[in-house]
């Protein structure tokens, strides 16, 4: 029988990517202390990014423009400029390219490679990861920090163990040496909740989630649990996709961060009516249906609230998704402190041919003109752009910005 070939994994992470575009974009910049920042001019503002001189000084990403001033004096806040950073995400992937076409994204900076069966024309891991280093910095400007690995979870361990601009590798032969050490929160998926409740029974490091027994784990975490206890004990299987895979749509949603707290519900309401457009588009345009509607608050102590409910009927309309999520809002959040943050999702997708149950309480008469009326929007859009024509509401001052930044590619669910 032939033997099994043993994988190759990196996983590449472009360095403080924002902040490190912003600086070779203008060299005047580097060497100092960079913050990328939203709403500038407002003190509501938070760090998107920062460089290496600013996260010395204690600058940290979600913290307010304020706060990171006073952290950092001499701290550079510049406004970001999403679409250079698209230009070069993909640019360092058409890097990653070369080596492989097993290259699966991870937001805008991050990305797994699998080399395996390539050696013979890019070398070893750590000769590859090597090459790749110095082509991004070279032809790009930029740094990466590589982890080479026989897993996914581990090579995106590997690739925060040394910053910036560096290679590390993790083989099933050290790997309890140099991972089992590390804290809980450094593995994959371990958030903050989930770091609180496993440090109540014990278990502090990447080692002690290994040591736990996986049924444990399961009892106080869910199915989770046993994913974690896999990932902490090296067992990690999960595939890097091709660079063509698209994962099948499981929920359309839009969200932002505001350049100013939103106060009233109407304010809210504007901002649920905005985002509701791009959803309604997304949906026809993969030409899905939303049966339940779910929405997402921030406020500005930075605790969030989610809520959802169900449907009377499958929808692609913007109009039917933000009247849900404006009900949802006012009959379950209490207010108190103001909003800072807000996201609508479109959830429970149906195909738009799927034949919808009838409902005698439904207006249907009414649901076919709106509908006649989205598509009318839709087309007038396509032809003149997207602010030829909007709800009349939504002229004015919707404290949302508008530079771009809805373009980001947020991470998805690594488990395939």
């Amino acid at each position: 029988m032939q033997k099994m070939q043993k994988r190759t994994i990196l996983h590449s992470d472009l360095n403080c990517f924002y902040a490190s575009v912003e600086m070779m974009l203008n060299p005047e910049l580097r060497g100092k202390a960079v913050a990328v920042c939203g709403a500038t001019e407002d003190r509501h503002g938070i760090v998107l990014a920062k460089s290496e001189l600013a996260k010395q000084a204690g600058v940290k990403t979600g913290m307010v423009n304020w706060e990171a001033r006073q952290r950092c004096p001499n701290l550079i806040i510049v406004p970001p400029q999403y679409d250079q950073y698209l230009k070069y995400s993909k640019l360092t992937r058409a890097i990653y390219q070369r080596f492989t076409d097993r290259v699966e994204p991870y937001g805008m900076d991050e990305c797994w490679l699998d080399i395996t069966g390539c050696q013979h024309i890019c070398g070893t891991g750590m000769e590859a990861a090597e090459t790749i280093r110095r082509t991004v910095r070279e032809e790009l400007g930029l740094t990466v920090s590589i982890g080479v690995s026989y897993n996914k979870i581990f090579a995106k361990l590997g690739s925060d163990m040394k910053k910036p601009d560096a290679v590390t590798e993790i083989t099933r032969e050290d790997f309890k040496e140099k991972v089992w050490p590390l804290p809980a929160s450094d593995l994959l998926y371990v958030g903050r909740a989930t770091e609180v409740k496993l440090s109540r029974y014990g278990i502090h490091t990447i080692g002690d989630i290994a040591a736990s027994d996986p049924q444990f784990l399961r009892s106080i975490l869910g199915v989770n649990g046993l994913a974690l206890w896999r990932y902490a004990a090296g067992l990690d299987d999960a595939r890097v996709m091709h660079k063509d895979f698209v994962s099948p749509v499981k929920s359309i949603g839009h969200g932002i961060t505001c350049t100013a707290d939103l106060e009233t519900p109407e304010e809210v309401w504007k901002v649920i009516l905005e985002l509701s457009q791009d959803i309604g588009h997304k949906l026809r345009v993969h030409e899905l249906a939303a049966t339940g509607v779910q929405i997402s608050i921030r406020k500005n102590d930075l605790c969030g609230q989610q809520f959802q409910a169900k449907l009377n009927h499958a929808t692609q309309s913007p109009m039917i998704i933000a009247r849900k999520a404006r009900a949802l809002f006012e009959t379950k959040y209490k207010w108190g402190i103001p909003i800072r943050a807000v996201c609508v999702r479109a959830i429970n997708l149906v195909p738009q041919t799927e034949p919808d149950q009838i409902n005698l309480f439904i207006d249907t008469d009414y649901l076919d003109r709106l509908d006649k009326l989205d598509v009318t929007v839709e087309e007038i859009r396509r032809r003149f752009g997207k602010r030829a024509i909007y709800p009349a509401c939504l002229m004015g001052d919707l404290k949302m910005p508008g530079d771009g930044r809805c373009s980001v590619i947020m991470p998805g669910v690594m488990g395939h």
